[in-house]
């Protein structure tokens, strides 16, 4: 078969379609109805449908060129008598640039569908990359059968369904068969069709071409690869004798955020540095220093094919105190893995929502729901003391862990000086300054981000206990002195040489080569000749002698080793430093990445070529006698091919069966909303220079490179990616900036897509507007 008109391809699919019905229709041209549209109108009443479908089927639509989705009007539930009506309204919505009509355009009309089960659009292959996956996007929620199309529902749900997969779930494995009947008739899948389950059926409501990259993806070799994913996860559903808890689930964002911090589908370089930074070995040096579990020799992010995944019980592990024996250690692993799996919208939140880290004050009352997981009296209490004994070791006034942590950051500054000054080759800089990084930045920054976390942590719970209320935890956040707020003072009261030589090492994208750094392309990132606006003084934080009281009494009680003084200075630093440490070690991360772009540089390849390859090539350049040439170059070459496979598949942000490697549905996920602000404005997207004030900007994670979108008074933000605790949480607390961090794909993708959105953070709720 081919495609015709949209009319007239559902036409001629009417008597032939076995897999699904066709409704009836009655279509005519522009020319015909205005020479006879009474002739037309009584003709079409005749028919007796009770409700019509009145729609368009212009010449331009559904072509090899475009499909021009949405750009003509349809008119549903439309009574007999007012089908004039609609028809012009179609007709009028057909018009060119000059306001004519050509008459050759068609108009349609069909029985309205009652009964809508479900109702949904469907591709047969990803529409972003030509990957052999079915993409189904339905509403099973309303009865209309546009509330995808039009964008009206906001229960939406997306499921991706491999060419090859062994499972298809009911009710969608009809239209799956849908489409494979299509793909027969037609000879491609490159199919969008539109779809409705209606009175125990299924109905064919519309199919065009997809205008899709030509992938050139074979569907065996990427079911192999899927398969190879699958296996992956099936080992984890196994107990491993290293391990507390009897399987594992994999996510992008639970502990250090891959997704907020190099992405879904990082390049290469981007990885491997992640890797060599942190999740190799350093987090595990951190938790362990710090009181919990010894998982040195666990690598707590794996990848699949090139796409980066959180090993969820590894995490679980390590945030289990090292004094809690094995059977109490297994049955709390076991514990938050099935809340994970119950509520798998909290994947983004698991340190404030499922697992019990550090002590707060609020602890014993959050512990209490451990009751009816089976958890004895005595079990809680044992769990209270361990953290309460390791929060004490991190926090004390003298003491504490994170001081010595705060102290490595002045020795890898020292050093750093002398690396860069010293007479050694450029491998040998590269080399030392991520060993430093390792040593004396990521290390110490992993300490610092602990004992911030405990800070927001203990902070909440003096919320919840009734002490503080949020408008007192609003002034603490906004009264704090980051990096980022500094950064955006200084942008008024340096010089542009100055402020560079101090924030020029950052980027948006901290591990990606190809994003330049601030002092490499300033003009992009900051307006020199604007004034930034003065944000209006916040309240100042303040605490009542009753309330220092009170938290006096509760310290006691808790056993905690602080004084109110103590408690507050540790809840400022802790928060502080963590962006401090940040600041500070990206400078070793940022100038070793620019030196290994030299190196490539120096050898004949270009910046784009360097971001596929993995800096593990540095140390083998660094370790022995071998060809520069020879060895970069292959490292960039199976990083490209790597990345191309990595571009060719789509995985859900939570994997825990191996069925989800070729069957899954996209969650919309729970967004963290930061302050309870509101406002209204236009959405752009960060890389929308010219526009960024006033609006709600758009961006992709929440990572601390895109500091400079504050330098350009907007009125609030939302992230794919980022959680509760991330930099630009913190940061959107300290301005009072209504914020909606972590919307998962699904929400951002409809969001960032807006021209207008009402974000009102004190009720959770985002609002399309236009």
């Amino acid at each position: 078969m081919r495609f015709q008109s949209k009319a007239g391809t559902l036409e001629s699919l009417q008597p032939v379609l076995r897999s699904a019905r066709v409704l009836p229709q009655l279509r005519f041209t522009v020319a015909q109805w205005r020479a006879d549209a009474a002739g037309l109108g009584a003709r079409i009443r005749e028919l007796g449908w009770p409700l019509l479908a009145v729609r368009s089927s212009a010449l331009a639509e559904d072509s090899a060129s475009g499909s021009l989705a949405g750009r003509f009007e349809s008119v549903l539930r439309v009574p007999a008598a007012a089908v004039a009506d609609a028809v012009t309204a179609v007709i009028a919505s057909m018009a060119d640039a000059t306001g004519e009509v050509d008459p050759h355009n068609e108009v349609f009309v069909q029985p309205m569908l009652e009964r809508v089960e479900l109702a949904g659009v469907a591709f047969g292959q990803d529409p972003a990359t030509g990957a052999p996956y079915y993409v189904l996007n339905y509403d099973d929620t309303s009865a209309r059968t546009d509330s995808v199309t039009a964008g009206v529902s906001n229960q939406l749900r997306t499921r991706y369904i491999h060419h090859l997969a062994p499972v298809q779930p009911a009710p969608l494995g009809a239209v799956v068969a849908l489409i494979e009947e299509l793909r027969t008739l037609f000879g491609t899948a490159a199919l969008d069709l539109e779809f409705a389950i209606a009175d125990g059926g299924l109905v064919l409501l519309q199919v065009r071409p997809l205008l899709v990259p030509d992938a050139g993806v074979d569907t065996a070799a990427h079911r192999d690869m899927l398969g190879h994913i699958a296996a992956k996860i099936e080992q984890g559903r196994h107990p491993h004798p290293f391990l507390h808890g009897r399987r594992t689930v994999y996510g992008v964002m639970p502990d250090w955020n891959p997704a907020e911090i190099i992405g879904v589908r990082p390049k290469p370089l981007s990885l491997s540095l992640y890797r060599e930074l942190v999740t190799d070995s350093i987090w595990a040096y951190q938790r362990h220093n710090y009181g919990y579990r010894n998982l040195r020799s666990f690598p707590l992010m794996l990848h699949f094919h090139g796409l980066p995944y959180i090993d969820v019980r590894v995490s679980f592990n390590s945030f289990v105190p090292r004094d809690i024996d094995g059977s109490l250690a297994d049955k709390l692993v076991n514990y938050y893995v099935d809340r994970l799996l119950a509520a798998p919208n909290l994947h983004d939140k698991v340190e404030f929502e499922i697992v019990f880290s550090c002590y707060t004050l609020d602890l014993p009352e959050r512990l209490a729901r451990l009751s009816e997981a089976g958890f004895t009296p005595a079990e809680q209490q044992r769990l209270a003391d361990s953290l309460r004994n390791l929060t004490n070791r991190i926090v004390d006034n003298d003491t504490g862990l994170w001081r010595s942590d705060r102290d490595k950051l002045a020795v890898l500054a020292a050093r750093r000086d002398e690396i860069l000054a010293a007479d050694v080759d450029r491998v040998s800089r590269i080399y030392w300054l991520l060993e430093d990084c390792k040593r004396y930045g990521t290390l110490p920054f992993a300490g610092l981000a602990r004992a911030g976390f405990i800070a927001v942590q203990m902070l909440r719970s003096l919320v919840a206990v009734g002490v503080l209320d949020r408008a007192a935890y609003d002034a603490f956040m906004n009264g704090l002195d980051t990096v980022s707020g500094q950064m955006t003072r200084d942008l008024i009261q340096l010089d542009r040489t100055t402020f560079l030589a101090k924030y020029g090492h950052l980027r948006p994208g901290t591990y990606d080569l190809l994003s330049p750094r601030y002092d490499e392309a300033p003009d992009l990132y900051f307006d020199w000749q604007r004034t930034v606006a003065e944000h209006a003084p916040a309240a100042p934080f303040a605490l009542s002698l009753a309330q220092m009281r009170a938290i006096s009494k509760l310290l006691a009680e808790h056993g905690l080793a602080h004084d109110v003084v103590g408690l507050f200075d540790f809840l400022q630093a802790g928060i502080e430093l963590r962006e401090y440490a940040k600041f500070v070690f990206c400078r070793n991360l940022s100038d070793a990445m620019s030196l290994f772009r030299e190196l490539g540089r120096e050898h004949g390849f270009s910046l784009d070529d360097m971001a596929y390859a993995d800096i593990h090539c540095v140390h083998e350049l660094y370790a022995a006698g071998v060809d520069p040439v020879a060895l970069i170059g292959e490292s960039i070459a199976r990083g490209r091919q790597r990345y191309a496979e990595s571009c060719q598949i789509v995985l859900p942000p939570l994997l825990s069966s191996p069925d989800d490697a070729f069957s899954f549905e996209m969650p919309a996920t729970e967004p963290n909303f930061v302050t309870h602000r509101q406002v209204t404005a236009p959405v752009v997207s960060y890389r929308d220079r010219e526009r960024l004030v006033g609006a709600i900007v758009a961006i992709p994670s929440a990572d601390p490179g895109f500091d400079w979108l504050f330098s350009h008074d907007i009125a609030g933000f939302i992230t794919a990616y980022g959680g509760a605790n991330s930099h630009m949480a913190i940061r959107a607390n300290e301005l009072g900036l209504p914020a909606v961090i972590g919307a998962g794909e699904v929400l951002y993708g409809k969001w960032s897509a807006a021209r207008m959105l009402n974000v009102d953070c004190a009720n959770r709720r985002v609002e399309v507007l236009s």
